[in-house]
């Protein structure tokens, strides 16, 4: 059963901004990113920052906004044939919720989407969620620049 994405849902995206990185519709090189704050966790500042940073460096990018199940995020990345799913958690439930995202999107036949997460992570939890299939955690102090080239560098690569 599909489930809505909500009323938050908005398509960040800026066409004098791809206009001006070489980057449009036409392409098929634009990445497209699902930024996603999965669970009960209401502080999305950083989402934000991070789902701006992508669009201001060429990529589509939607934000799915607050309190997105799991299920919806797999279900927003399908329909918006993302090529990355970013999270972003600070509640602590980081574990079940990347977790989640990951089977769901084995179980949808699209493990070809690449998940990245950040928030606040313990360094001990890192090993345990790459080893789930998140394929890199951004903590605390993370730049924007380094996660646009991340982005860049490991998502058409994957």
């Amino acid at each position: 059963m599909s489930e809505s994405l909500g009323a938050d849902a908005v398509a960040v995206t800026d066409d004098e901004t791809a206009s001006a990185t070489g980057a449009g519709a036409a392409s098929t090189d634009v990445i497209r990113v699902v930024v996603a704050k999965p669970g009960l966790d209401g502080h999305d500042r950083g989402a934000k920052v991070v789902a701006r940073a992508l669009r201001d460096a060429g990529m589509e990018v939607i934000y799915t906004g607050l309190h997105q199940t799991p299920e919806q995020i797999v279900e927003a990345a399908i329909q918006e044939d993302a090529d990355v799913v970013g999270l972003s958690v600070l509640s602590g439930a980081h574990m079940t919720l990347f977790a989640r995202v990951v089977e769901l999107l084995a179980e949808r036949d699209a493990s070809d989407i690449v998940v990245f997460g950040g928030g606040i992570i313990p360094e001990d939890d890192i090993p345990e969620l790459e080893k789930l299939g998140v394929a890199k955690v951004f903590t605390p102090g993370a730049t924007t620049m380094e996660i646009v080239g991340w982005v860049r560098e490991h998502v058409h690569a994957a």
